[in-house]
């Protein structure tokens, strides 16, 4: 990136360190430790090293005030979740988790209506690629649209009920997921990495319209309740309360459906460019980042909220978690 320095490549792999170091005319190193001793004034560092690796490559850094942007999810577990956020806010230390989808064109164009959300659905699906088998689907896929429905909700989680199952491992390859938060929005979540095709939708319902989200194709579709659909609405209403058959109508003929609208500033319609951007200006002192360390925490939280759901739910007297499907 042009308002960027990179420094140096860390990987405990010195030979693919210094692939990449040297691909980018950068330097390597095999430990974080170096990294801090060579560099001195180092601002900001990505960290993408596996997650169970997240807290112990990430807290030497937010301690000596480092900047972190830590891929998600944040951490393995709750607990660690909270040792990164209250060690980078001991340290005044900006700390964003790399939830990507929060900065998809579309979804940004969702976020800007303002929709006070009331009923979700959502719908991630692909083939298997082998990658990631030591989680679940949940930790792994369902956690983006965790992080996007607490995003939307605006509200604690009051109650989870969710299933899946294992095909290929001991993890769950499919789940699906019904939560309920305090303020009576409902979310519901299908995840599956065991799909024939790839799939990442999002339905969003209100008293002030609804919305219909592709991620993967990066467009949507938006229908307000106001205007002239309250107007169509409430003439068909009156008329079946009438008794009229209405069995002709074309429904769609008579709501006015729009496009989602994007007015991004230049250079922000790719959302990887983007999350850099963002991470960039905090730790510029340009606010906090879109997607802090509370939200990061707070979407492992219902991630586990979610598995753990998994394994108390049985078929006939069988865990979940340890349902294997043989078709």
């Amino acid at each position: 990136m042009p308002d960027a320095d990179l420094k140096a490549v860390v990987d405990f792999d010195m030979t693919r360190a210094q692939a990449v170091a040297d691909e980018y005319g950068c330097e390597a190193y095999g430990t974080v430790d170096e990294l801090v001793a060579a560099h001195t004034d180092i601002q900001a560092v990505t960290v993408a090293v596996p997650t169970v690796y997240h807290r112990a490559a990430a807290e030497p850094l937010l301690n000596k005030q480092i900047a972190c942007l830590i891929e998600k999810p944040l951490a393995p577990s709750v607990k660690d979740c909270r040792a990164l956020v209250d060690c980078a806010k001991a340290n005044n230390a900006v700390l964003q988790v790399g939830h990507t989808e929060r900065f998809n064109p579309a979804f940004r164009a969702v976020e800007a209506l303002n929709f006070k959300a009331r009923f979700m659905q959502t719908e991630r699906v692909s083939p298997m690629t082998f990658r990631s088998m030591d989680v679940g689907v949940v930790m792994d896929m369902m956690i983006h649209d965790l992080d996007i429905v607490l995003k939307l909700a605006g509200s604690p989680i009051k109650s989870v009920d969710a299933t899946g199952v294992a095909v290929l491992g001991e993890h769950e390859d499919i789940a699906s997921a019904r939560i309920i938060f305090e303020n009576g929005c409902v979310a519901n979540i299908t995840t599956s990495r065991m799909a024939l095709n790839t799939e990442r939708r999002l339905r969003v319902f209100s008293e002030s319209g609804f919305i219909n989200l592709d991620y993967g194709s990066c467009d949507g579709v938006v229908v307000h309740t106001d205007g002239d659909n309250r107007e169509a609405m409430m003439k068909i209403r009156d008329q079946l309360a009438a008794g009229r058959d209405l069995s002709d109508l074309k429904y769609l003929d008579m709501v006015k459906v729009e496009p989602l609208s994007f007015d991004l500033p230049a250079g922000e319609d790719d959302q990887l460019t983007a999350e850099q951007n963002n991470f960039l200006r905090a730790v510029r002192g340009g606010g906090k980042p879109a997607v802090d360390g509370e939200a990061g925490l707070a979407a492992v939280d219902a991630a586990q909220r979610v598995v753990r759901a998994i394994r108390e739910h049985t078929w006939e007297g069988q865990a979940g978690s340890a349902l294997l499907l043989n078709s």
